[in-house]
């Protein structure tokens, strides 16, 4: 029988064979280029800059998303239930305090980020703050602080800056194609049918990588769900936070679709239930409460 154990060791090993096909994408295209341009250079100009992009995020990404969503560092004397909360659920999970932050928006949500556990940030919005009681806050919080702990918070921004160069990488070879210096028709049957292989995959590959992104952060949800209950012994409470979340319509003053995923819920409020689940960054919340409580 499923537990939350279980559930845990799927989704992290889903996670990982996710993240290897976005690798396999970058390789794919940056060698269908290169063959186009008989140029091999390309292909490991392709990794040499994927890997820069991965530098880079993995040292600004979380100054990037609090900038965003125009987040506000906090003292403990700013907010005392919120840093208190926080701070007995770090101690409990075994986690260095995070910095906490809080976005002014009556829009109930919340999200973790940062490179490491050591140099981690959680942040909420003022109206996550007024609709939740203690326990149903603690649930959020150790959702997020569970997304510090299973290393989800590297791993969003990783994903988030291959899916972005997937997009532009394919766009580059696609117009390419209206201007010459390829191959030509001469080179062979078999070279025009790997042509034809390559524009397609080049075509695809976003649509691709961005479905993969999505299936990711649902994952990555699930697995905080369930890491979150286990941190408090009280499933109850997120599944209760989830619900009243998921019953404010509005969207969130600053939503946007590059940090939409860090995010407990859909920053984009009812604009979300009009979009097919399979577009849609976070799972349905009738599903997460389900799995919370059981039933």
């Amino acid at each position: 029988m499923a537990t939350l154990y279980t559930e845990q060791s799927k989704n992290v090993s889903k996670t990982w064979l996710l993240m290897s096909l976005f690798l396999v994408i970058i390789i794919a295209i940056g060698y269908f280029i290169s063959y186009y341009y008989q140029n091999i250079s390309i292909l490991y100009i392709f990794i040499i800059f994927a890997v820069g992009m991965n530098i880079f995020s993995y040292w600004n990404s979380d100054k990037i998303a609090l900038a965003l969503n125009h987040a506000k560092q906090i003292k403990k004397e700013d907010n005392p239930m919120l840093w208190n909360t926080v701070e007995n659920l770090a101690i409990t999970a075994g986690l260095p305090m995070p910095k906490i932050y809080i976005i002014d928006d009556p829009a109930p949500n919340a999200f973790a980020t940062g490179r490491n556990k050591e140099h981690a940030v959680v942040a909420v919005t003022t109206g996550i703050l007024q609709i939740l009681d203690k326990t149903e806050l603690e649930g959020v919080i150790a959702h997020e602080l569970s997304h510090i702990g299973n290393r989800d918070i590297l791993l969003s921004t990783v994903v988030v800056v291959l899916v972005g160069f997937i997009s532009i990488a394919a766009n580059i070879f696609t117009r390419s194609l209206f201007f010459g210096g390829g191959r030509k028709r001469g080179d062979g049957e078999a070279g025009g049918i790997l042509m034809v292989i390559g524009i397609i995959f080049a075509i695809l590959s976003p649509i691709f990588a961005t479905l993969i992104q999505l299936a990711i952060s649902r994952k990555r949800e699930f697995l905080a769900d369930a890491s979150g209950a286990l941190l408090t012994r009280y499933p109850e409470g997120l599944a209760n936070a989830l619900i009243k979340i998921s019953k404010y319509g509005q969207p969130m003053k600053y939503a946007n679709d590059a940090t939409a995923h860090l995010f407990i819920a859909n920053p984009f409020g009812s604009r979300s239930r009009k979009i097919s689940n399979l577009f849609s960054t976070h799972p349905p919340v009738e599903a997460r409460v389900k799995a919370l409580l059981g039933k």
